[in-house]
């Protein structure tokens, strides 16, 4: 079920902030599993649910206040549980963050590139632009 509150958030901070995107977003709730890359950043792993998402971002509500814009992300999206082959883990970096309604706060990132390895080695084809 839909938290009515999300979508007036939604609205608000679509109101702030100019549409910079280059792809359309889909709604969408999908788990994602997300950590900081930067070892400076304290470690957490934060286990969320999407409300959007485009080709290049992912846009999700948690009750965690450690992110900040400009904090690059380790995101895997979408995620089933660790060991699931199919995960696709990509640096990330957090574009802004906006106050929701009963305490959560709404993520938007931008996905740099997939960290995918297949057979073990590294990918260079995985960059986004």
């Amino acid at each position: 079920m839909k938290d009515p509150g999300w979508e007036s958030a939604t609205l608000e901070s679509q109101k702030k902030y100019p549409e910079k995107r280059g792809n359309r977003r889909a709604n969408m709730a999908r788990s994602l599993r997300v950590r900081p890359s930067n070892p400076r950043d304290p470690h957490f792993e934060d286990i969320s649910v999407s409300i959007n998402a485009s080709k290049d971002g992912i846009y999700f509500a948690t009750k965690r206040t450690s992110y900040y814009p400009g904090m690059r992300l380790f995101v895997t999206f979408p995620f089933t549980s660790a060991h699931d082959p199919m995960n696709c883990e990509y640096v990330a970096e957090v574009l802004r963050v906006d106050k929701l309604p009963k305490g959560k706060f709404g993520v938007a990132v931008n996905l740099k590139m997939t960290m995918n390895y297949p057979s073990g080695a590294p990918s260079n084809s995985g960059m986004h632009s």
